[in-house]
């Protein structure tokens, strides 16, 4: 397992403020478990990735690993594999000795050495490059070879970053099934950091959502979009994202008005409320709420949408217009027949909305299909 704990980091640089990179993070990771640290450029994911290698300092905090405090350790003395987007190979080597590299202070037997550089050469599908240098690949192959690299070694903890982004879109489908399966057949305790949503769902067990420095949920792909934490996850959990609309919140009986302008309204039981959603709802004149765009029907319902856009993918159809002010994208299996300018019905319901708080912490999930 790995646990950090309280954990922060400060770049300092002279003559300018300390940039607060990581905020207080707190983070338990279980044993054969794969993580994915997901955020935005300069959210501080990658620098957590490199407090846990040992790489960057810890301004404050702890971090453990199979229950040894390792934050004052030196890397090599921390029994983490790291694979790095930058590549990092040694030039002078040729790829086959860049992966045994580790292997070799092991003190393993060359036919174990050589077995599991073939192997993992064949996972990540660079067995006919073993024998090139690193300024002979493609930047493509250099990542695959530095992941076969980290992926090879005996470790506690392997930390990938951004580990397929220089692979074209065919080629990274197949390696992250792969690699999964590789990582769950060995029980091996895996954090990789990504921007991409769709790496982070297929190779990760849970997703720690990360903005500004600080950890805003950390949960598996599911509960991340049924029951967003806040505002951030509900708009950046999601493809199309999370629909956000205002509302005038105004008390009636048996429960609450939420009013998008004049022409969209909700009613919200009083007893589908908690204490706390119903104390936020009482103290606030105005709250957002959202829907997710697979939850909105359209050609039928109250509400009328106007046609902004409508695309095709060949399974599903995306259809964005106004509504009660707001722009709204509704995602549908079936072709939708509306062209831009047309105005088609469509169905909005209270038990579908996610109500957030005047904070920005949602206080209501919308129901369970």
């Amino acid at each position: 397992m790995l646990e950090i704990r309280n954990v922060d980091k400060l770049y300092h640089s002279r003559g300018k403020p300390p940039v607060h990179a990581v905020r207080a993070l707190d983070m338990a990771v279980k044993a054969g478990e794969i993580v994915a640290l997901l955020g935005s450029s300069g959210c501080g994911k990658t620098s957590t990735l490199r407090m846990i290698a040992g790489f960057e300092s810890v301004s404050s905090g702890s971090i453990a690993l199979a229950q040894r405090p390792i934050h004052e350790l030196p890397p090599a003395k921390r029994k983490v594999a790291m694979a790095f987007e930058g590549y990092s190979l040694y030039p002078p080597l040729t790829v086959r000795e860049n992966i045994a590299f580790a292997l070799k202070a092991q003190q393993l037997s060359r036919a174990e050495i050589a077995h599991r550089v073939d192997s993992i050469a064949r996972l990540v599908e660079i067995e006919d490059i073993l024998d090139h240098h690193p300024r002979a690949l493609s930047g493509g192959q250099q990542q695959r070879v530095s992941l076969a690299r980290a992926l090879v070694r005996d470790a506690d903890l392997y930390l990938l970053d951004e580990p397929m982004g220089q692979l074209e879109p065919q080629l990274r489908a197949v390696l992250r099934g792969r690699i999964k399966g590789l990582l769950a057949e060995r029980g091996m305790t895996a954090i990789f950091v990504t921007h991409d949503q769709t790496e982070a769902s297929a190779l990760a067990d849970r997703i720690a959502v990360m903005e500004d420095g600080v950890l805003q949920q950390f949960a598996s792909e599911k509960e991340l979009k049924n029951r967003p934490a806040n505002l951030f996850v509900a708009s950046f959990i999601g493809e199309p994202p999370m629909n956000l609309l205002e509302t005038n919140v105004a008390q009636e009986e048996g429960g609450f008005r939420l009013a998008v302008g004049a022409d969209v309204a909700f009613h919200i039981p009083r007893q589908t409320l908690d204490v706390t959603a119903q104390q936020a709802l009482v103290q606030a004149d105005r709250i957002k709420v959202g829907i997710r765009p697979q939850r909105i029907a359209i050609g039928t319902g109250e509400s009328r949408l106007r046609v902004v856009s409508n695309q095709w993918l060949g399974d599903q159809s995306h259809v964005a217009g106004e509504c009660a002010g707001h722009l709204l994208v509704a995602v549908t299996s079936s072709k939708v027949a509306a062209r831009p300018g047309d105005v088609v019905p469509c169905a909005l319901e209270a038990r579908h909305l996610h109500i957030f708080g005047a904070d920005g912490v949602c206080v209501r999930h919308a129901e369970a299909r």
